[in-house]
This record gives C-alpha cells, structure tokens and sequence, in this order.
C-alpha cells in the first residue's frame, strides 16, 4: 500500500520549508485556513504542508512509501484516530483513506512531494556539479 510518510529529504530547497513531524510518520492533506486559501507562503504555512497522523504537526516535504502489510483497515483506524484527536470530524476517515490511497497511487514509491495549496508537484533539488 503506498502512503505518504513525513521526510526530511529535500528539506531547505525552499526558503520557507519546515519539518516538525516525525521522520516516516503517516501523513494527510488537511484542508486550508482563510489565510492558507490566500497564499500558500502565509505565515501559518497549512496550504504548503502536509499534517502528520500522530504529531499533529506540519511539515512542507512528504514522501510517497510502500508500507507492506500495512491494510486499509489499518490506515482508516489511524486517520479515525487521529481525525477525531485533532477535532475532524472521525466519520470521514474512510473517504480521507480512499482519497489519500488514489492520491499516492499517481505517483511512484521514492517521490517527495511538495504542496502549494491544491497543485503538488515532485520535489525536485539539483545535484551540485561535482
């Protein structure tokens, strides 16, 4: 099952990046504050990261991971958990899972990915010529 997990990789390729999620967390696509749905570089920074499952906090870098063995059942019961923890309504936990799963599914295991509001794209850092 592909997911998307917190990363530290690429971090700092944008100067406003942060990362305050537990490397290989489980990661969702929360929705937006107002000042969020204005700019994706607005001083809270919710419309250009991703939110872990467990730390409930923030981080601009995500990677797409297989979890083996890791089952739907599995996913929905952390989103279930972590939804109703942070005051998201619990119920949506399925649909969340489903979206996420499709999500992850459009893009290969290894990619980190960056968030500006609703495009996301490959993170992408240049090798230094060496």
């Amino acid at each position: 099952m592909k997911l998307l997990v917190a990363t530290s990789k690429t971090q700092g390729a944008r100067e406003n990046d942060f990362t305050h999620c537990i490397e290989g967390e489980l990661l969702w696509i929360a929705p937006c504050c107002d000042d969020g749905e204005e700019s994706p570089d607005s001083e809270c920074g919710c419309s250009r990261s991703f939110a872990g499952l467990n730390s409930h906090h923030g981080t601009t870098t995500a990677l797409v991971a297989e979890l083996p063995g890791f089952t739907f059942s599995d996913y929905t019961e952390a989103l279930r958990s972590s939804l109703a923890t942070q005051g998201w309504p619990a119920e949506a936990a399925d649909e969340v899972a489903q979206g996420l799963l499709a999500f992850a599914a459009g893009w290969e295991v290894g990619t980190v990915l960056e968030r500006r509001s609703e495009w996301f794209a490959e993170r992408l850092v240049p090798t230094p010529p060496g």
